[in-house]
């Protein structure tokens, strides 16, 4: 169960920081011009928040690919009920081969997506991570069927990271860009 968010801004974007975040964001599929322009109030965790979920979204060391990187991320989103964060990741994760229907599973409990063996065990690593700041003993076994101790650690960065943004853009009632979508819709089911 999660608070009701805020649906006007707590913190107003700063105008300057927006239209840089607005260059910076050219050719990017997200446009997190909203939230960098809100954490500009704060240079230091402007900084050090976005250094560190870039470095632990684009640094891989062995198996853990971009789509898994994602699908954790959006899974984070899902459990910290942050729909400005889901949907920017959402963008990105399309980008990164995560198809619409996914994007919608992520939503869902675990057996109700089409996910392999190692990503449904990642996403109960996640849902663990976020339910209680521990991941079970089984949960932790069966991931590490599937993942590296490297990967272990990453997937465990990578859920506490998007925490952390989920938890700022909450509270500071970061609202949506306009034209961004915001939670995912159940799939079309073709009529034969």
């Amino acid at each position: 169960m999660h608070l009701n968010r805020p649906s006007e801004p707590r913190l107003e974007p700063l105008e300057w920081a927006a239209e840089l975040a607005r260059e910076a964001m050219k050719s990017s599929p997200a446009n997190v011009v909203n939230m960098r322009a809100t954490m500009a109030h704060n240079r230091l965790v402007s900084k050090a928040m976005g250094m560190f979920s870039q470095t632990i979204l684009l640094q891989f060391e062995d198996e853990l690919t971009r789509r898994d990187v994602e699908i954790a991320v959006l899974r984070t989103c899902w459990n910290c009920g942050s729909e400005y964060t889901f949907a920017q990741h959402g963008l990105v994760a399309l980008v990164d081969g995560v198809n619409e229907a996914e994007l919608y599973d992520a939503t869902r409990p675990i057996s109700q997506g089409h996910w392999t063996p190692a990503e449904a065990a990642m996403l109960q690593l996640v849902d663990d991570l976020c339910a209680d700041d521990c991941v079970s003993d089984s949960a932790w076994a069966e991931a590490s069927q599937h993942y590296s101790a490297a990967d272990m650690c990453q997937l465990l960065a990578v859920s506490g990271c998007y925490r952390m943004v989920c938890g700022f853009n909450n509270s500071a009632g970061v609202q949506l860009e306009e034209g961004i979508p915001g939670w995912p819709t159940p799939p079309e089911t073709s009529q034969s």
